[in-house]
C-alpha cells in the first residue's frame, strides 16, 4: 500500500451558509469586513504569483518571498485578538524593515522618472503593477479593520504600504528600456 499522505477536504460544506471560519472558535459571516481584507490579501497573492510565474533569478526569489510574507499577513488578520499569542510569526517591524531594504536595494537600480506611469510596457511589469493595485485595495480594507480597532495595524499598516512600494519599484526596474540609476 503506498504511504497514505493526508489530503485537503476541498468540499467541506460548510460554508454552504454564507460563513466561515478564522484561525479560532467561532464562524463569521463571509461578508464580513476580515474576509474581505482576506480575500483581497488572497488576490493580491495570486496576481504576484501570475507575475512570478513569468519571472526569473532574483526578481522571482523577491516574489516568492512576498507571498509567503502574505500568508504572514493573512493569518495576523484571520486570528481573533484572543487568539494572536499563537501565531508562530507576526508582521512587525523587522518585516517593514525588509521590505524597505528590498525597495531601496532595486530602486538603486533603476531610474524613475517624477511621472505618473501607464503600465504594460511589457506583460512582466504589467503583471507586477497589477499585483500593486491589488495590493492598494487590500491595504484600504486592512486600513478599515484598524480604523475599527479589529486589528492592530501599527506595522501590518506600513508593511502592506511597503510591500505596494516594492512592487512598484519592481515593476519599473523589469520595464523594458529601463534606464540604471545615475550615480549622483
Amino acid at each position: 500500500m503506498p504511504d497514505a499522505k493526508r489530503q485537503a477536504r476541498v468540499t467541506t460544506k460548510t460554508g454552504d451558509r454564507g460563513e466561515t471560519s478564522l484561525f479560532g472558535p467561532g464562524r463569521i459571516r463571509k461578508t464580513d469586513p476580515r474576509i474581505e481584507a482576506l480575500g483581497d490579501l488572497d488576490e493580491t497573492q495570486s496576481a504576484i504569483g501570475v507575475a512570478r510565474a513569468i519571472a526569473s533569478g532574483s526578481i522571482a526569489e523577491i516574489l516568492i518571498e512576498l507571498q509567503r510574507a502574505l500568508y504572514v499577513a493573512m493569518s495576523e488578520i484571520g486570528t481573533p485578538e484572543t487568539d494572536r499569542a499563537r501565531l508562530p510569526k507576526r508582521i512587525d517591524a523587522t518585516s517593514v524593515a525588509e521590505l524597505e531594504e528590498h525597495a531601496a536595494a532595486v530602486r538603486a537600480t533603476v531610474d524613475i522618472a517624477a511621472r505618473f506611469i501607464i503600465p504594460g510596457q511589457d506583460e512582466l511589469s504589467a503583471r507586477l503593477d497589477l499585483a500593486r493595485a491589488v495590493c492598494r485595495r487590500a491595504e484600504r480594507r486592512v486600513v478599515a479593520l484598524a480604523d475599527s480597532g479589529q486589528i492592530d495595524g501599527e506595522h501590518l499598516l506600513p508593511w502592506l504600504n511597503r510591500l505596494s512600494d516594492v512592487l512598484f519599484v519592481l515593476s519599473r526596474a523589469v520595464e523594458p528600456g529601463a534606464r540604471p540609476a545615475r550615480e549622483d
